[in-house]
């Protein structure tokens, strides 16, 4: 029995496993979706529901794809502004499948817009479906891109009227996916490098995440004795209040990397950016790159020795070289990094219980850290501060525990991530922090997050400032006419948080922290979403990239 093209394409998404697909109107999948019994999240804008498969994507580690709607046709403004969503998960290669209505046979000749060509460079792969009976083919493609080596988006194009096929003649499987595994040769390579090196620094990508594998990266450590330090992308894929931890960035992590004489990476690209840790003097280093892309091989950076393949069977082949070795204990890493952190710790602890007010943020972000069980939850943050003092001083122990990302964000990120993680994990808490130009880029997406019920709290660092990344930036010294925009007396957006369906508050004092985010999670936990928003100083201080 023959079946709308659309129809039958919901239905495959039923059997990927896909539990729900975020969206805005129009589409018509999207009553497809719902003539199939799928469940559909309707958000507030076309980047947000892009966002939201994103996170959910990353917060899976891949084991469930994200899947997201957005208008497109002849009237393809929907796509346009999705744009920026989906060009962030191609920088920081997130699997997800975007949807949007392709054009009909002849009707590319009424618009100046090019979809499939403006898409291709944020991409994995972009497909045009022209015929009813391929989109079984088409979905399998985009399924084998999205479950298969480096991870990235995918947009599959459906034109509105495309017809009716037989699915019993146009059978669908899902796709499993597909691993490799590393050159017997090159692993022995690499550990007879870090065998000989004298500092070696183990520097962890996301790609550890996307593998599953921070079971082998913690037997792989341990058995090396080497310091480890994480990309933002990763942070929490080694716990990060285990001695052998350097954390992320700060001071820890300029010592090890500029001391290092053999970098070890596994799961990154190791290019250099805006949010991430150069290599100082690479030239006078010795550097192991083992990753799933070739294209990462000598593209930043000499590669002296790499390992292509999956991170899990990367990792699992080099403890077994490793052990036949038999690597020796150095007790003396345990006790600089011991000596490093106690330091780390003595610069933040004045600022993480301070009693000044307006409240210093970090006091925020240490009063969070005495609630919010680690094992048991997901942090995330926007762009500028929150995310510059947060990745510095908050401890994730597990994978995605803080849920970071890498080479660009567009703002309002957080609340997406924080979405996505409860709907991937409902028991666990999820917050996200954001300032008040986040606010602004989300708001109208709180209305939803109220009408579903998710059950996440917002923390709103509000300083009446827009940017910040680092000392000076504020104020007559950089941004004399742009800096400051608004304070809470002119603009108090717990109040427009309250107003959608949000607990909402606002908190003056630090005393009152603690027991204004208790009461936060207690409304989550009966499914209420609330919003505490901290009235903060300036305080532009946070742990530095190394350059």
């Amino acid at each position: 029995m023959k079946i709308k093209a659309v129809n039958g394409f919901a239905r495959i998404l039923k059997s990927e496993g896909t539990p729900w697909v975020s969206c805005y109107p129009t589409s018509p999948v999207n009553n497809a979706l719902g003539e199939e019994g799928m469940p559909i999240l309707m958000m507030g804008e076309e980047r947000f529901a892009v966002a939201v498969a994103d996170g959910f994507s990353r917060v899976t580690n891949g084991k469930q794809i994200g899947v997201c709607t957005v208008m497109a046709g002849l009237n393809a403004a929907g796509i346009q502004m999705a744009f920026g969503a989906v060009a962030q998960a191609w920088e920081d290669s997130s699997p997800m499948l975007v949807i949007a209505e392709g054009l009909g046979v002849g009707a590319s000749r009424h618009t100046h817009f090019d979809m499939a060509e403006a898409f291709k460079p944020v991409t994995k792969w972009v497909g045009k479906v022209d015929r009813a009976d391929l989109i079984p083919e088409y979905t399998r493609r985009a399924y084998t891109h999205l479950r298969s080596g480096r991870p990235g988006p995918v947009l599959l194009l459906i034109p509105r009227d495309l017809g009716e096929y037989d699915p019993d003649e146009h059978p669908y499987s899902p796709v499993k996916g597909w691993r490799t595994g590393p050159d017997p040769d090159d692993v022995k390579s690499a550990i007879r490098a870090l065998l000989a090196a004298r500092d070696p620094l183990l520097h962890v990508g996301e790609g550890v995440c996307y593998a599953d594998a921070a079971a082998e990266l913690l037997q792989f450590a341990e058995a090396a004795q080497i310091p480890v330090l994480t990309t933002l992308k990763a942070k929490g894929v080694f716990p990060e209040n285990h001695p052998l931890s350097v954390g992320v960035r700060g001071s820890m992590a300029d010592h090890f990397l500029r001391k290092c004489d053999l970098l070890f990476s596994i799961g990154s690209s190791l290019f250099p950016g805006r949010f991430s840790h150069t290599v100082p003097d690479a030239h006078k280093k010795t550097i192991v790159q083992c990753t799933i892309d070739t294209l990462d091989i000598n593209r930043s950076y000499e590669t002296r020795h790499a390992v292509i393949g999956d991170a899990k069977l990367t990792l699992q082949a080099l403890v077994s070289e490793l052990q036949s070795k038999g690597a020796p204990k150095k007790p003396e890493v345990l006790e600089e990094i011991r000596g490093a952190r106690q330091a780390f710790k003595d610069k933040f602890r004045p600022w993480l219980e301070s009693s000044e007010t307006p409240i210093n943020p970090y006091r925020v972000f240490g009063d969070l850290a005495k609630v919010l069980d680690p094992k048991n939850s997901f942090l995330t943050a926007d762009s500028g501060n929150t995310r510059d003092q947060t990745s510095t001083v908050y401890e994730a122990q597990i994978p995605r525990g803080y849920l970071g990302w890498g080479n660009v964000s567009t703002l309002g990120f957080s609340l997406a991530g924080a979405v996505a993680a409860k709907l991937a994990y409902p028991q666990r808490q999820c917050v996200h922090v954001t300032g008040d130009a986040g606010v602004c880029y989300m708001m109208g997406n709180f209305e939803a997050v109220a009408r579903y019920r998710i059950g996440i709290t917002t923390i709103h660092i509000n300083n009446g400032g827009y940017s910040g990344y680092g000392p000076g930036f504020w104020g007559e010294g950089h941004d004399p006419y742009t800096w400051k925009v608004s304070d809470h007396g002119s603009a108090c957006m717990a109040s427009m948080a309250r107003a959608v369906g949000f607990h909402a508050e606002d908190v003056s004092q630090p005393a009152e922290i603690i027991p204004a985010l208790k009461r936060a999670f207690d409304e989550n936990a009966k499914g209420r979403p609330a919003f505490v928003e901290f009235l903060c100083s300036h305080h532009p201080v946070h742990g530095g990239w190394v350059r």
